[in-house]
């Protein structure tokens, strides 16, 4: 397997920085993880300023702007963990943050303080008492695994907790949070197929993408080897300035999900991430294009364009209202031209 680029000086060598930049990409690689795949390394056009693929990958100086507003923690995962590498915000599922390394490093990370190599897996003791939790209560319908990147494990420890979370009478769901089949789907194996499934319960993939273009013919058969496996496969996707900011891009995008039997399902509006404003639009323009993506493709293409609050209280949809009140008889609805039309029912 080719190695990942892992440093600014790897970053110069490979072309994606240019040399006089090596000591500020360093300055950011004091504060946030560098890793790119041979995969992603591919696709990036060095010949563009303004690639969108360099963009999600490539450190800038960019992310040394920190803003008041943004936090290590912006969603308050810490507010919500009852033990460690767990955090219980709604009611009937829990997220599980099982490793904290990832195949790559988003700029745009949510998580970006507290990833990387070197940090804590959840293992032993701490995977034992969070399994434990999981056990002790019967309104935990779905578990949900992240990290990092939980494909970053083995067949074989995927295998072991699916089995250990199936034998909990209450789970029904296992949902597995990754971007390895779009960035390093060597990693999707048969052997990671099966290792995903058990007995009495139903397993989703939550796939990462943010530009058609990382739809490679590597990465379309990773997900094909998922899918024709069983696993059930959803999207999830950032909206980023630079990236995907516009309506083409987002409706090839979804497209791709869906050629690939992926149902589109959510579209992040940037989290108040350190670091990362330079990614973030304004909610006024992420509703302008939802707007602007249900007038293009169709309903089955269309994700749900949301915010995680700030504090953890909830995942808040964005999506553009259709709807305003008119009389108390009836009510106004927006057309696909911008008109409010009277409906009274």
């Amino acid at each position: 397997m080719p190695q990942a680029l892992t440093s600014a000086t790897m970053l110069a060598q490979a072309g994606l920085i240019p040399k006089q930049a090596l000591c500020d990409i360093e300055d950011v690689s004091a504060y946030y993880a560098i890793a790119i795949t041979s995969e992603i390394a591919a696709l990036i056009d060095t010949t563009d300023a303004n690639d969108p693929i360099a963009r999600q990958f490539v450190p800038t100086l960019d992310e040394l702007t920190i803003l008041p507003d943004e936090s290590a923690d912006p969603i308050s995962d810490a507010a919500f963990s009852p033990v460690s590498g767990l955090v219980h915000r709604y009611p009937d599922r829990v997220l599980m943050k099982l490793v904290s390394v990832c195949p790559v490093y988003c700029r745009f990370c949510f998580r970006r303080e507290m990833v990387g190599p070197g940090g804590e897996a959840l293992v032993g003791d701490d995977l034992d008492a969070a399994i434990a939790y999981i056990g002790a209560r019967p309104e935990i319908f779905e578990v949900i695994m992240t990290g990092g990147d939980p494909f970053m494990l083995s067949p074989r420890r995927v295998a072991a907790l699916t089995q250990r979370l199936a034998a909990i009478p209450h789970v029904k769901i296992l949902r597995w949070h990754t971007r390895v089949p779009m960035v390093d789907s060597a990693r999707v194996t048969p052997e990671l197929v099966a290792a995903l499934r058990a007995a009495g319960i139903a397993t989703w993939v939550a796939i990462h993408a943010n530009h058609p273009r990382e739809f490679t013919q590597s990465a379309c058969a990773a997900l094909a080897l998922l899918a024709d496996g069983g696993i059930a496969l959803v999207s999830q996707s950032v909206l980023l300035k630079g990236v995907n900011d516009d309506v083409g891009t987002l409706a090839n995008l979804m497209r791709a999900f869906l050629i690939n039997r992926v149902k589109p399902y959510y579209l992040h509006h940037p989290d108040l991430a350190k670091g990362t404003s330079h990614f973030r639009n304004t909610i006024e323009d992420g509703q302008n294009l939802m707007r602007q993506l249900r007038l293009t493709i169709s309903g089955l293409a269309q994700p749900m364009y949301v915010l995680d609050v700030p504090g953890g209280a909830l995942k808040a949809p964005l999506g553009p209202n259709y709807t305003r009140v008119h009389t108390t008889q009836g009510m106004q609805l927006l057309s696909s031209e911008g008109d409010w039309l009277d409906y009274k029912g």
